[in-house]
């Protein structure tokens, strides 16, 4: 007989509640370090996240479905088999009004684009947060689809 599959709980909170709140297989995202995979029984972590796409493995009864979440960085923290994300913002990729963020990467274009122009330094680097945001959100879309 085998094993029963090993789950955990992944929850992804912003300010606006819960977004995502699923029993998983392993949890993958980046943090500033470089890419994390956690799996069951992992060991206790908290670790700064930065603008990205969480990955998360559903069971096998869930036909290994993979869920693809965008979130504009945060904190991941693992403990006792429950996986928290608080991330200012967080979006599931069947959630993604893609057009929507195509608009938002092309208006962050047009603000680094005026800010180098003006010699705008902390523009520059709100629009390059905007433009790295906005095409997290893009890719995330289309990993899914």
């Amino acid at each position: 007989m085998a094993d029963p599959e090993k789950l955990f709980l992944v929850n992804i909170v912003t300010p606006d509640g819960v977004i995502y709140s699923h029993y998983s297989s392993i949890v993958e995202m980046r943090a500033i370090d470089g890419q994390r995979s956690v799996m069951y029984n992992h060991l206790p972590i908290l670790t700064p996240l930065t603008i990205g796409e969480v990955k998360v493995k559903r069971s096998k009864e869930m036909n290994q479905a993979v869920n693809h979440i965008a979130i504009s960085g945060g904190y991941f923290e693992f403990s006792d088999n429950v996986a928290t994300i608080i991330a200012d913002s967080a979006e599931r990729a069947k959630n993604i009004d893609v057009s929507r963020a195509q608009a938002a990467r092309d208006r962050a274009q047009k603000y680094m684009a005026e800010a180098k122009a003006q010699h705008d330094q902390r523009s520059l680097q709100r629009a390059q947060i905007a433009l790295r945001r906005a095409v997290n959100r893009i890719s995330v879309y289309n990993s899914n689809n």
